[in-house]
Formats: structure tokens, sequence, C-alpha cells
């Protein structure tokens, strides 16, 4: 029957062009081994040379961002390399040369859709080799503050001082104002003394700034003073502004504890010197027909039970 023929036909096509297929895979199959082995041998190789550029850069650089940065960069191109070789080696050339055809062909497609991606590289390249910080540096990256804990091709991530891990774009970083507390390893804190309005203001600021450079941790040259003068006439104390300088990579802890102490002695310094540090005056309306109110001082001058 013709329909029949057609069907044997049809069949012994599809059979000898599996066969065909099967032989030539057989054949090829030497060669796909030997690509596995390359692919194999080769990214292990890629690791030790990766290694070596590790410490290459380690020696040339004192930055472990850089350093971090280049070595995945390495790695990833001898990664590429090899699997490029490889497929030549396993006879799929025309599909690498394919590939990269396609790649160079979809780069404006690809460019669009992932822009977010590639801009983020080239920002990290970008921060790779001229950045505004370091590792462990603390920095405030637009609203988000905290210390620099690694840069990776598309991110920088930031440990917030409440223990949050912030992956911030590198694209971010690039564009928005970068503001580093502590890149030279100075940080200037100020607090704020108030004194009686019957003390004398120069004795009470000489104490202070006496006080404040005996302070175990305050640094003071030419680039960085103590500072103290008059701020405000405030309702009821002469407020003096203290400046002093700490040295110090740990901005949060370290800087805080510095100026709790100087706090804390220049109060003892002014209490025990005869200083006043009066309370803010509060205010008392009376409201109404009510004329006066109840008062009982203890241990003053004044009694009384009314006002």
């Amino acid at each position: 029957m013709p329909m029949q023929d057609d069907l044997e036909d049809a069949a012994g096509t599809l059979v000898q062009a599996f066969q065909k297929s099967w032989y030539a895979f057989l054949d090829q199959v030497p060669e796909i081994l030997l690509a596995i082995l390359i692919v194999a041998v080769g990214l292990l190789v890629s690791n030790k040379l990766a290694g070596f550029g590790r410490k290459v850069i380690e020696r040339k650089s004192q930055d472990p961002l850089m350093t971090n940065f280049l070595t995945k960069t390495i790695k990833l191109v001898l990664g590429v390399i090899v699997v490029m070789f490889a497929m030549r080696v396993a006879g799929l050339d025309g599909i690498a040369t394919g590939l990269l055809t396609a790649a160079g062909a979809s780069a404006v497609i690809i460019g669009f859709a992932f822009k977010d991606i590639g801009e983020n590289f080239i920002s990290g390249v970008i921060l790779s080799f001229n950045r505004p910080f370091n590792l462990n540096d603390t920095v405030e990256v637009g609203d988000i503050f905290g210390k620099v804990t690694a840069m990776e091709f598309r991110y920088t991530k930031l440990k917030t001082f409440d223990g949050r891990d912030v992956y911030i774009p590198n694209s971010d970083v690039v564009k928005k104002p970068v503001f580093n507390y502590t890149e030279d390893g100075f940080y200037r804190v100020e607090f704020m003394a108030g004194i009686a309005y019957e003390d004398k203001i120069d004795d009470a600021r000489d104490l202070i700034m006496k006080t404040v450079r005996g302070c175990e941790g305050v640094v003071e040259d030419d680039a960085h003073e103590v500072f103290v003068a008059v701020d405000e006439l405030a309702v009821s104390t002469v407020n003096l502004k203290v400046r002093f300088w700490v040295e110090t990579k740990d901005y949060r802890k370290r800087s805080l504890m510095i100026r709790g102490r100087v706090i804390t002695e220049v109060k003892q310094a002014l209490e025990t010197n005869g200083f006043s540090l009066p309370a803010d005056i509060q205010e008392i309306k009376l409201y109404g027909g009510q004329s006066s109110i109840p008062v009982t001082v203890t241990q003053g001058a004044v009694k009384g039970a009314g006002i």
C-alpha cells in the first residue's frame, strides 16, 4: 500500500538520521571528555592563578576592597576563557562563535534590559580604583549610616550600628554624596555645659579647657584643637559649647565613651571649683480665680504656705 510504504520510508529515514547522529556523537565523545577535563583543570588553575594574583595585589596595595574586587574579576575572566577554549576543543566552536556573535549583536538590547546591572558593575570598577572610603570606615550614603564591610560587583555592603546589613547599589555610591566620618581617623565631638549667670565665664572656660585636655583619648595638635566658646544666653544658664577631637576608627563606640568620660570630668571639675550648674527655670501659671498655691521647701531658708 502506498501509505504504508511512505510510513516505512519515513521511519527508515528517521532511524538512519538517528544512527548517523549517534555515531557522530560517539566519534566526538573523546573531544567532549577532553573538553570536560579542560574545564575542570582550567577552573582549578584559574582559582590558583586568582589566589596568586591576590597575593601580588596585596603586596602592591593595602586596600582589601580593591584586592577582593580585582581577584574576583581575574577569576571571572579566566573562567570565561577556559569555557570558550573547551567548547572549541569539543568541536563546538561554531556554538562558541555564535554565542559571541549573539552577545555582540544583542549588546544594545541587553544593555537596555539590564541597564541597572551594567551600571552597577561599571560603578563597581570605578569604586575599586577611586572611592571615598576603605574597609571598616564609618560612612553615610544618602540616609544610610554604617560601617563598610564589603564591596562586590554590584553593591557595597554597610552594617548599620543597630545590626542591619544594607546592600547599596554601586551606582548610588557613585552618584550620591558620601560622608566619611573616619577617613583620617579623627572625629570632632561636642557637648554643651551650662553655668550660672553669677559665675565668671572666662574662669569657667579656662577650667573646662584644662580639664578636657587632661582627659585620656582627647587629641590636640595644630590641626585639632580643644575649643570652648559661649554659645547661648539661655533662660537660666550661660551655655558654653565644648568641642574636641578624638582619634578613632570606631566612631560609634569609642568616640561616645570618650565623650561621656569628658562630660563627667568637666561636671566634676566645675562643681569642685564652685561653679553652679543650674537647672532650667520652670514657669508656673495660675488660671481662673486661683491666686496662690501651697508650697513646702525642705532644707531651705524660705518657709511658707503660699506664693
